[in-house]
């Protein structure tokens, strides 16, 4: 089986439309056969009070672009992915511009993925590291 990057990153896009990830304006923007990758801006929307980005909107960043990964490996037609356990290590703040979310896959199971989120910024300064387990269900019909 080939793997369509454009195609990849055209459903995860369009999955955004209207939902928390389009209102924290986050981008997926490559992928390839074994990650994916997503951006968000870090301005006054995803600020904490102190200025700097929230680690919730962090953490959300890197559900958003775990979640998606583990969709590009299930039977859409038959399966839905659900986040069931996501950590959060923050180590370094930031202000303003860009973060950038690489999942990239730990373990690959039929019912359990689990990833490594590595949250970078403009510089490559690792800003957090997450570690998501997604459960893949049969959808109900």
């Amino acid at each position: 089986m080939t793997f369509d990057k454009d195609a990849v990153l055209k459903i995860c896009n369009k999955m955004c439309q209207n939902t928390l990830m389009q209102t924290l304006q986050i981008e997926f923007i490559d992928a390839g056969s074994d990650f994916l990758v997503a951006k968000m801006p870090v301005n006054s929307t995803v600020h904490q009070p102190m200025g700097l980005l929230h680690g919730g909107a962090t953490v959300a960043l890197a559900e958003s672009v775990g979640s998606a990964a583990s969709i590009m490996f299930i039977d859409r037609e038959n399966e839905e992915v659900r986040g069931i356990e996501i950590s959060a290590n923050h180590l370094k703040s930031k202000r303003e511009g860009e973060v950038y979310a690489t999942a990239k896959m730990i373990h690959k199971g039929r019912t359990i993925h689990l990833w490594e989120i590595r949250i970078v910024d403009e510089q490559a300064n690792l800003i957090s590291i997450c570690k998501l387990t997604n459960i893949v269900l049969p959808i109900k019909k």
